[in-house]
């Protein structure tokens, strides 16, 4: 088999069957499976999905350990020989799977690749393509609007939106890989719950050699910020995974920027925290 297409659900019933009806509209014909892994959700209507879709392969867990340990308990049940780490608040846009697994296998370096992403709005997201956080990016990220247009810039502005070129990180709403690599480098870091283990997987690639690609060609519509709820649970865990990387990365390696970037951390946080009171 090809390609193993992992979700993981929470919650979100309705963007997740939005989600299955385009990979299983634009996938057609493709040698692929598709694994939906439920996080413990409290709305159980996703089981409802089940017989509308026979060929899927639903799992459901216990408990709900994070969207690292979810992704890494899919793919050790997947048979292909890539997989793609895909939202469930994303819908694939067009016929273009073949064209990135032809890519992908044209790059005996390929480490992963993501696609070019919009809101419902058809606004382009930054995310979709970005440098790996360092002390000056960072100060970009947190504290100013200002885009610089070199490869520095944290949402690489070097890079033009339908460009296919390298980039150091892609997002883990839509992330392919090969199942061998992944294994390989050990999967997603279960120290993180959410957020931020896409940057660490993206990085612990170029740290073994590997290179990720944008590839600008394909889009993605991904419904952006209604499948979160930005509260402080949401604050604590996204500004907390930020920490656990400069934690693991910078602490002993870079000891500046690592004290640079958790002052810079813990005041954005705050500042955000302050925001919705």
């Amino acid at each position: 088999m090809k390609l193993s297409i992992i979700i993981v659900n929470y919650n979100v019933t309705r963007l997740l069957r939005n989600c299955l009806l385009s990979v299983q509209k634009y996938t057609e014909g493709e040698d692929y499976e598709v694994i939906v892994i439920d996080n413990a959700s409290t709305d159980t209507s996703w089981g409802d999905l089940i017989p509308e879709f026979p060929k899927i392969h639903f799992i459901s867990s216990e408990h709900n350990e994070g969207f690292a340990v979810a992704n890494n308990k899919a793919i050790k049940t997947a048979a292909g020989e890539y997989v793609l780490l895909l939202n469930p608040d994303t819908e694939l846009e067009g016929y273009y799977m073949k064209d990135i697994l032809d890519f992908a296998d044209s790059k005996p370096d390929f480490g992963c690749l993501g696609v070019r992403m919009h809101d419902a709005e058809g606004n382009f997201l930054p995310e979709s393509k970005r440098s790996v956080p360092d002390m000056f990016n960072s100060f970009e990220k947190l504290f100013t609007n200002f885009k610089r247009s070199n490869s520095k810039s944290y949402y690489r502005s070097d890079i033009d939106e339908t460009a296919v070129a390298e980039a150091d990180v892609v997002t883990g709403a839509f992330l392919l890989i090969r199942k061998e690599v992944y294994e390989k480098i050990g999967g997603l870091d279960e120290t993180y719950f959410m957020y931020g283990e896409d940057i660490d997987l993206c990085y612990t690639l170029l740290r073994n050699g590997y290179k990720n690609y944008y590839y600008g060609k394909a889009s993605l519509l991904h419904h952006k910020g209604e499948s979160t709820i930005k509260d402080e649970v949401y604050l604590d865990r996204f500004y907390g995974a930020m920490q656990i990387f400069i934690d693991k990365y910078y602490r002993e390696s870079k000891p500046m920027q690592y004290s640079f970037l958790k002052a810079g951390l813990r005041l954005r946080h705050k500042i955000e925290k302050i925001k919705l009171k």
